[in-house]
């Protein structure tokens, strides 16, 4: 997604991460709802709710203001690779976190920036210096902090939230392509679109019948998830996404503290430690990424 050409002062940028910070705190609750409901439903289906309900509130919302300009496209194939990428890490985060404390998840989700390094050397051919590298190597270290391997013994979910930060890694390189081609409007109608179409034709051989408080559980998924982007979109009216990127480690504080409250998983210290370097790395990426832009 693009920030709006709308000149970015610091009134217009505390818009901005304002409204990020918020869209940040609802994705938290999303992800504890979803590991609340993964205790009933399969993971498939969990993630479908996602999608559809989402794709709902997206056409109420913008498909009266849009119409069909909702699905047209110039890049019709990006945008397709696009939202399967962010399918495939949805599931591999939601399906992850039925097994796995929010804590450990989100701790190595947020190895993602690392990746993204990676595949934006091995895809778009950008050019890393040393510092990054190093700090690219110093995250993944702290992503071994938290997995211990061989320390303890090692849940094989943990890897489904490497395979997250991935698959989102590469989801946000498609992102970055799609960059002023295409409205965010458009883009986010692809993601939620594809993923219902796609998780509709494997639901039905995991589907368990919801009552009504399963129901509305499910669908609190997927608005919290549509009502999210929503809100990230306007943040980028008032800001640019590098300007509010760092706040999305806020997503650690929010997803230990109702891990602990919700499902009484207090991260241990080699997790704080090793969710620590990862942070830490990531927050010097975003701020060389932003040097190298500003020079």
């Amino acid at each position: 997604m693009t920030a709006s050409s709308r000149p970015a002062d610091s009134g217009f940028s505390y818009k901005g991460i304002f409204l990020f910070c918020i869209a940040i705190f609802f994705f938290a609750v999303m992800d504890t709802t979803v590991k609340y409901a993964n205790e009933t439903y399969p993971p498939v289906q969990v993630v479908w709710a996602r999608y559809f309900f989402h794709t709902i509130l997206m056409a109420v919302i913008f498909l009266p203001k849009h119409g069909m300009q909702l699905i047209r496209t110039n890049q019709l194939k990006m945008q397709l690779i696009r939202s399967v990428f962010l399918l495939l890490a949805t599931v591999c985060f939601f399906t992850a976190v039925k097994y796995v404390p929010l804590a450990d998840a989100a701790a190595l989700g947020a190895t993602t920036p690392l990746f993204v390094i990676i595949f934006s050397v091995i895809l778009l051919k950008e050019k890393v210096n040393a510092r990054r590298w190093a700090a690219v190597i110093i995250g993944f270290g702290g992503a071994m902090i938290v997995l211990r391997p061989g320390m303890i013994e090692v849940h094989p979910a943990l890897f489904l939230v490497i395979g997250t930060s991935i698959f989102y890694s590469l989801y946000q390189i498609a992102t970055r392509f799609l960059s002023g081609l295409d409205s965010p409007v458009t883009t986010i109608t692809y993601s939620a679109l594809i993923g219902t179409i796609g998780m509709s034709f494997v639901v039905p051989f995991f589907w368990v019948m919801p009552d009504l408080k399963g129901w509305l559980i499910l669908s609190l998924i997927g608005f919290i998830g549509g009502f999210s982007h929503f809100i990230i979109i306007k943040a980028f009216d008032y800001t640019e996404a590098s300007t509010v990127a760092p706040f999305q480690y806020t997503q650690l504080i929010w997803l230990a503290f109702f891990g602990y409250i919700f499902f009484g998983n207090f991260p241990d210290n080699f997790t704080i430690l090793g969710a620590a370097i990862i942070v830490g790395s990531g927050l010097y990426i975003l701020y060389r990424e932003r040097q190298i832009k500003e020079s």
